[in-house]
């Protein structure tokens, strides 16, 4: 589907759980069929979970809307980082899931607002969204972390990203990994993360190093070094042991490492 269409098909995936769960339909009515647009919907949610005395409802979702209509690249990334969870998470059999219950979907969203936010000179406001996203969802990225669209961030928990972190396009990654610097100088400290590379759970990525296209980081293993592309790494500190068995490991989702080998 390509993002194409993908609001539609929302709406309508979103009206049959009414019609068979009726106990939804405040909450699916209010989030998604009274929404305009799939950003507006998103930000409608996500202000929803963050306002507080402190900043309202209302006020989040101003600020939310308007940095996703901000830049057309937020809105063509949301559309992808739906279409890479149903594509890659056998638990995710809609389209509306992410949208309204995925935690790696919706902290990576909050990503995008906040990272717009710092890039037009309110690190205060980005910053709040960042520390609000960690709380609810467990996962914190920095907003000035360089991020690219097909994203899937799987389960989420225990997510780290850092603030000089690049990530590519089309890459997955499960709940604990760590994209992190390996020291407490400053500057460009954090990993290069090429396109479609897996990183499994637990995984630790730490330093100023490049991890490239399409490579393979194993569950639990900690990376100080640099990763050829098409290369699957594993252990602790982790080593290359072998090329990918497959074109597109983050399409894949394929933890196994031993026919890498």
């Amino acid at each position: 589907m390509a993002g194409e269409g993908i609001w539609e098909v929302i709406r309508q995936q979103v009206e049959e759980v009414i019609a068979s769960e009726p106990v939804m339909a405040f909450f699916l009515t209010s989030v998604v069929l009274d929404r305009e647009t799939l950003s507006d919907s998103v930000a409608y949610n996500l202000a929803t979970k963050f306002g507080n005395a402190y900043i309202a409802k209302d006020t989040i979702y101003s600020i939310l809307s308007d940095a996703f209509n901000a830049d057309a690249d937020i809105i063509a990334s949301i559309e992808e980082d739906i279409v890479a969870v149903y594509d890659r998470d056998p638990a995710c059999t809609s389209y509306y899931a992410p949208l309204l219950f995925f935690k790696g979907f919706l902290s990576l969203q909050t990503y995008r607002a906040a990272h717009q936010l710092m890039a037009a000179g309110q690190p205060g406001t980005a910053l709040y969204l960042q520390s609000r996203a960690s709380e609810l969802f467990g996962a914190d990225i920095h907003p000035s972390a360089q991020i690219g669209k097909g994203i899937m961030i799987d389960h989420a928990t225990g997510v780290v990203i850092g603030e000089t972190a690049v990530i590519g396009n089309d890459v997955s990654m499960l709940h604990g990994v760590t994209l992190g610097g390996s020291g407490k100088e400053g500057g460009d400290r954090h990993p290069k993360i090429g396109n479609g590379v897996l990183i499994s759970v637990g995984a630790k990525v730490l330093g100023n190093i490049r991890v490239g296209d399409c490579a393979k980081i194993g569950g639990g293993s900690v990376v100080l070094t640099d990763v050829p592309a098409y290369s699957t790494v594993v252990g602790v500190p982790a080593k290359v042991v072998g090329k990918v068995s497959t074109p597109e490991p983050s399409r894949e989702m394929d933890h196994n490492f031993g026919k890498d080998i």
